[in-house]
């Protein structure tokens, strides 16, 4: 197994950001734009975010939400309105304030998987959704990756299991409704033979199929009821907690300002 510490996650998100402009990059992005606007098209709320390796790759555009935030882990001379510095693990927005959360590939390029979920799971309000995509190791881009030398591109993810992610998902109290494989494509830049119609549609019905090259969960958040305290309990004073910002900073960003991310 890799140690983590010695893996250059920065470089492998740039570079897994620039494979998306190679055919076969496109192509997947292309499915998984197509299969997240027809399963989310019903959702509606006032904030989307989506966590991604770079801003550049949106999702879920056919969505109803009054806002849509994206995260990006990396400084940019311009950065679009509704694009937020930061890392994954580490989103500076409040609990309970989004109604979509969005999570492309972004366990499979960090350094701390899980605690992207814990942080999805923390600021998605309560009977909101996550939509979790990430790399399926058992299909033969798995097998790609395990015999590929290079860990450029989407080979240097890290291709977490799907049930490692829903089991992950249900420990914070997520109902999974939906987790099936899509594009049945080989691994290769210059295959014309694309397997994505007919029986991939057909396959995308049995998640327990693992032969698609990637993985899509849908999970509702879901609200646990509390037990209301004792009024002997309570306390006459409390301190209230200092104010927070929605800005935040990423670790690659030469400043970690939280009042300008690119300070």
């Amino acid at each position: 197994m890799r140690n983590s510490r010695n893996i250059d996650y920065p470089a492998r998100n740039e570079s897994f950001e620039g494979w998306f402009q190679t055919p076969l990059g496109r192509a997947l992005l292309a499915d998984q734009r197509n299969f997240l606007d027809e399963r989310l098209a019903s959702l509606t709320g006032a904030r989307q975010l989506q966590v991604s390796v770079s801003h550049r790759l949106p999702l879920a555009n056919g969505t109803d939400f009054s806002q849509r935030i994206m995260t990006t882990p990396r400084c940019f001379a311009d950065i679009p309105d509704g694009v937020v510095v930061c890392d994954s693990d580490e989103l500076p927005f409040p609990g309970y304030s989004m109604d979509l959360v969005v999570l492309h590939h972004t366990a499979d390029f960090s350094p701390y998987p899980h605690q992207v979920l814990r942080e999805a799971a923390r600021v998605l309000k309560g009977e909101g959704t996550i939509a979790l995509i990430g790399f399926n190791p058992v299909s033969t881009w798995g097998l790609r990756r395990f015999l590929s030398r290079s860990h450029a591109g989407a080979w240097g993810g890290r291709f977490l299991l799907r049930g490692r992610m829903e089991d992950w998902l249900h420990l914070l109290d997520f109902q999974v409704e939906e987790s099936v494989t899509r594009f049945f494509r080989l691994p290769l830049q210059r295959s014309g033979r694309n397997t994505s119609g007919q029986l991939g549609d057909r396959l995308s019905g049995y998640g327990f199929l693992p032969v698609g090259a990637y993985y899509c969960i849908l999970a509702k958040k879901r609200v646990c009821a509390r037990i209301p305290r004792a009024n002997g309990w309570r306390k006459s004073k409390v301190m209230g907690l200092p104010g927070t910002t929605t800005v935040g900073a990423s670790r690659n960003c030469p400043s970690h300002s939280r009042n300008h991310p690119c300070a």
